[in-house]
């Protein structure tokens, strides 16, 4: 495994808010992390910088080596927690965009994908219930050769029947070299596909451990530490 993303001393403010807090760590490739945090915790804002839709107000984000930018776009697929594509558009018609403008997309993949979960390429995005619209954006993410990925809350809008094929979705179609990194509140759902996870408050870093240190040093599971550091 070798370094694969790199914050120092990232810090981001809006006006008098501040958003993250000189926050620092590295990821090694081949891992699947789990940003875990509560509202306003500042993990949409790091996801934002590491994408490079935000830049840091002090500190840096490296990608191997690289700040955020033409490079690294290349390198990172991101999943954001909005539904941002065009409604009007046909499911085939956004695959092949996807297949135009990434060159390592695998549009095979991802027509083998939606065949799976039975949602037809000739299907209009604004014809799909929200659920199916948003496997649609995991399955496009997911169907490239990136090196990180980055997915904000990948489950949240998809029943729990549907949370398990999400899951599989994730840990069977990404390389084994890169890395995943999953914001989510659903960690009893996620946690048994974790490696490690970043504990993130008030824009400050709390914790960052593996999954089995977390169960080793505290004898509990992620989901009951997180309830006994996050508890009201």
């Amino acid at each position: 495994m070798s370094e694969l993303l790199r914050c120092e001393n990232v810090t981001k403010r809006y006006g008098n808010v501040l958003a993250l807090d000189h926050v620092s760590f590295t990821l090694e490739s081949g891992r699947i992390v789990g940003l875990l945090g509560p509202n306003g915790s500042g993990k949409t804002t790091l996801i934002k910088l590491i994408n490079g839709l935000l830049t840091p107000t002090e500190g840096q984000v490296l990608i191997e080596g690289d700040k955020p930018g033409t490079v690294t776009k290349t390198k990172v697929a991101y999943l954001p927690d909005n539904i941002y594509l065009n409604s009007w558009m046909t499911v085939q018609q956004i695959v092949e965009y996807f297949a135009d403008f990434y060159a390592d997309f695998d549009a095979a993949r991802a027509y083998e994908m939606l065949e799976r979960l039975g949602i037809s390429p000739k299907m209009r995005l604004k014809s799909l219930s929200k659920g199916n619209k948003e496997k649609v954006c995991l399955i496009l993410v997911m169907s490239r050769q990136a090196k990180l990925y980055v997915l904000d809350e990948p489950i949240a809008g998809v029943d729990p029947a549907a949370r398990d094929y999400v899951i599989s979705t994730i840990i069977n179609n990404y390389n084994p070299e890169a890395t995943v990194l999953i914001s989510t509140h659903l960690i009893a759902d996620i946690e048994q596909v974790l490696d490690e996870v970043l504990f993130i408050q008030a824009g400050n870093l709390l914790l960052q451990k593996t999954v089995d240190e977390i169960r080793a040093e505290n004898g509990k599971s992620v989901d009951e530490l997180f309830r006994e550091v996050f508890k009201w």
